[in-house]
């Protein structure tokens, strides 16, 4: 019997009603995404630089003007009659790119140099002191300010004395040339933020995305085939999380391909005990029939040999019972029900095989307590308990067995205490007293009793447990849902009328 086949991964999603399966314009593949964001956020930081660059290429182009007009303005001063022809006066002031030239000297400012007057006024710029934020915003103030705008700047002297020289002139060459210096700062932004995006998502593409897609592909084929020696990962040996990750992915798939072939082994083995079971428990039934036609013989030799032979039928057709019962899938949901504790307890017993020659129970309850229990499944948690009571009891020495019931309400559970005195549950089937096939105390048992009734009990929102054992007997604890009390009619006093 091979594993189950499992369908292959489908390559199509399905999405919620009334939502696109996949966002538009936006790539699935991770690669994609890394690649789109990488280059978004390199080009992002890059832009962040662009404000303090044009604002000091704004700054050194005044400071450029200032220069020119500051040396066309020692250039007119250098004349002797300190008086400039206009087409000299126009020369210098077309070379310095300026309409006037202007220097203050011990408080009083003195024009140099001027072009006819212009009826525009200008804006002042004065680069001896400014602000950072106006610094930063005076760019953009330039590009988006206005046409034919003239700007006034100040500035201190290089070439010359005196407290600052002032110059004016038209904005538009200046705005020209910021519109062309933004233009190439962008273009080169551009070009530095897809290299760089493009360096980064290869190194983490490398790094990252190769090795996740690596490890995806091994479990998306594992699931569609786990027998499949491809879909198994190999460890890369990093050290980083993606080594662990692929460390813990090949141990996780060596563990799980274990179990599914142990699943599997032990389904066709299950199959095939439930089959044997069946048939074996037809013959115990056979050998039943037959050993009850010998008992009506009336010999006295198959008399004295009969109850060793019903005791060993009896145990047989118990097990097949059990295995039977346990090898099920799953255990019906119970029909949880308002059932009377202690009539339950007795007809438990009568099957469980106490009597009052032999092991007894003692039940110490009010015939009024109640659980909410299903009437069989409760039964069979019952006659497992007590069976396995008597069965411990039957062959002690010196005092006669006995199982006292008590019941307590711990919130909204009633929790069913069985005690005995018996030898206790030895120290070998304490660590797997619940386990099936593993924790019977008792020689030729498959501990599948207390298996199938911690299962039952917790079904119904309960438990099983033993909570002491030793030499002086062991006390299991059931806990089941109470059955609440109903609330008590309130008595109403007729007040008493005078006649």
């Amino acid at each position: 019997m091979g594993m189950a086949d499992v369908p292959p991964p489908s390559t199509e999603t399905t999405a919620p009603a009334g939502r696109p399966s996949r966002r538009w314009l936006w790539p699935g593949g991770l690669s994609a995404r890394l690649l789109i964001l990488t280059i978004l956020f390199v080009l992002g930081a890059g832009l962040f630089v662009v404000p303090p660059t044009l604002a000091a290429f704004e700054e050194q182009w005044l400071l450029d003007r200032i220069r020119a007009a500051e040396l066309a303005s020692t250039i007119a001063e250098a004349d002797p009659a300190r008086k400039v022809t206009a087409p000299v006066r126009q020369q210098l002031l077309a070379n310095a790119g300026v309409v006037s030239v202007a220097v203050q000297t011990d408080g009083m400012r003195r024009l140099i140099l001027a072009a006819p007057r212009d009826l525009r006024s200008p804006y002042l710029v004065d680069l001896r002191d400014q602000k950072p934020v106006s610094w930063l915003t005076a760019p953009f103030q330039t590009l988006f300010g206005g046409d034919d705008r003239m700007v006034r700047v100040i500035a201190e002297p290089r070439f010359r004395s005196g407290e600052f020289i002032d110059i004016v002139m038209p904005e538009q060459p200046l705005k020209d040339a910021l519109w062309g210096y933004l233009v190439r700062l962008l273009a080169i932004t551009l070009f530095v933020s897809i290299l760089a995006g493009l360096a980064v998502y290869l190194t983490l593409n490398a790094f990252l995305v190769l090795p996740m897609q690596r490890i995806t592909l091994a479990m998306e084929r594992f699931r569609a085939d786990p027998e499949d020696p491809a879909a198994r990962v190999s460890p890369s040996g990093r050290r980083d999380e993606i080594g662990r990750a692929e460390s813990e992915l090949a141990r996780m798939q060596a563990d799980l391909l274990a179990a599914l072939n142990s699943r599997a082994r032990l389904a066709a083995l299950g199959e095939a005990v439930a089959k044997i079971n069946h048939d074996l428990r037809n013959m115990l039934t056979s050998a039943q029939i037959a050993s009850d036609r010998l008992a009506a013989i009336g010999d006295p030799k198959v008399a004295q040999a009969m109850p060793r032979l019903e005791r060993a039928l009896d145990r047989a057709v118990t097990l097949a019972t059990d295995v039977l019962a346990y090898g099920k899938t799953a255990e019906a949901a119970p029909q949880a029900q308002a059932l009377p504790l202690l009539a339950a307890l007795e007809a438990a017993a009568e099957d469980a095989g106490l009597s009052d020659n032999g092991v007894r129970l003692i039940a110490r309850l009010e015939k009024t307590a109640q659980v909410n229990a299903d009437p069989d499944q409760l039964h069979r948690i019952l006659v497992n308990l007590l069976r396995n009571a008597r069965e411990a009891m039957e062959g002690q020495d010196g005092r006669a067995g006995q199982v006292q019931a008590s019941l307590t309400a711990e919130g909204a559970l009633s929790v069913l205490r069985l005690a005995d005195n018996g030898p206790g549950v030895p120290e070998r089937a304490l660590a797997h007293l619940f386990q099936p096939f593993s924790g019977s105390a008792r020689r030729g048992g498959t501990g599948l009793g207390l298996a199938i009734s911690r299962e039952l009990a917790q079904a119904h929102g309960g438990d099983l447990a033993l909570v002491k054992t030793g030499p002086e007997g062991s006390v299991f604890e059931l806990s089941l849902p109470g059955v609440p009390e109903a609330p008590k009619p309130k008595r109403t006093r007729k007040k008493a009328t005078e006649a």
